[in-house]
């Protein structure tokens, strides 16, 4: 089906897109009782800023950045934009990647200068390369919010590097709404449990999961939906399309990737989740409107088919 674009306007005077993929996205979304959202670019702004690096001893903080800003050359996730952006800044001059590989939601791998280097905590998890070395400053470093990422080479942890995203303006009084509303709201991101614990509750968030992948989260939706519940999946990225794809009503930010918002039925242009509430009454809106016509359309015919017929007549 052709995508129908609605522009809601705000009371301050500014629009708001939302983009509907079909009638039945409209229909359906004055149902939705229970939203999950996902961290990065959805509840924040998903631009995140480098934080710190902390060097794991033999090793230097600018060796560390140089090694992770040139692995991450290959990556198109935005904690990683961070680094190596942060590195660029510092003058550093970034190495060649090769043998890139990334794993949606673990890790990513790839060679530079003859070393194998992997990043990522659930990488370092899943090749059993030890971390408690550096555990204290990354658990500090979680409970400000920040992202944590571990980097090791040859199979030898070298240090970790932090990044932080603040949390977009329009969040709280839309997650506020929501609620409002009675909404259930769900937070569902990859990121370590304490930094998503950290940014949910700061929300007001009661229902948080972290460290989860792509297969998690479309696990979470499957189970709310057996139990009867009418689900919405809001997030921006390639790890967040098969939950929105199975999600009743799938809600991608527009400023995320396409694949996101190829996998979505509604689509907020500019990535704000008060289009979630306008979007909801807009729904509320067509449905009542429909059936009040429905409803004239039925008592019209009641009354105008029988006199057509010469009911009437004398």
């Amino acid at each position: 089906a052709t995508p129908m674009s609605i522009m809601v306007a705000t009371g301050s005077g500014a629009t708001r897109g939302v983009l509907f993929r079909d009638a039945s996205a409209i229909e359906n979304f004055c149902k939705v009782d229970t939203l999950i959202v996902d961290k990065t670019g959805t509840l924040t702004e998903g631009h995140p800023s480098f934080h710190s690096v902390i060097a794991a001893q033999g090793f230097s903080e600018t060796d560390v950045l140089l090694l992770a800003a040139s692995l991450d050359q290959g990556s198109e996730h935005p904690l990683a934009a961070a680094i190596v952006t942060a590195a660029r800044e510092r003058g550093l001059a970034l190495e060649p990647v090769t043998d890139f590989e990334s794993s949606t939601g673990i890790g990513v791998v790839g060679v530079v200068t003859a070393k194998k280097l992997e990043g990522n905590a659930k990488l370092m998890e899943q090749l059993g390369i030890r971390t408690e070395t550096l555990a204290t400053q990354a658990e500090e470093l979680r409970q400000q919010g920040a992202s944590v990422m571990f980097l090791a080479v040859d199979g030898q942890l070298v240090g970790l590097l932090a990044v932080a995203d603040p949390i977009k303006s329009t969040t709280i009084a839309a997650l506020r709404s929501l609620t409002d509303n009675n909404i259930r709201v769900i937070m569902a991101t990859g990121d370590g449990l304490t930094t998503a614990q950290f940014v949910g509750q700061s929300l007001g968030i009661t229902e948080i999961y972290g460290e989860v992948k792509p297969a998690d989260k479309l696990a979470l939706v499957e189970r709310l939906q057996r139990e009867g519940r009418c689900v919405a999946m809001a997030g921006d990225g390639i790890n967040d399309a098969p939950a929105l794809a199975q999600a009743n009503i799938g809600i991608a930010m527009g400023t995320g990737t396409d694949v996101a918002m190829n996998s979505a039925q509604v689509t907020l242009v500019k990535g704000d989740l008060q289009g979630i509430v306008k979007a909801k009454n807009l729904s509320h809106a067509v449905m009542k409107n429909i059936k009040q016509n429905l409803f004239f359309a039925f008592f019209y015919n009641v009354l105008g088919v029988p006199i057509a017929a010469g009911v009437l007549y004398p």
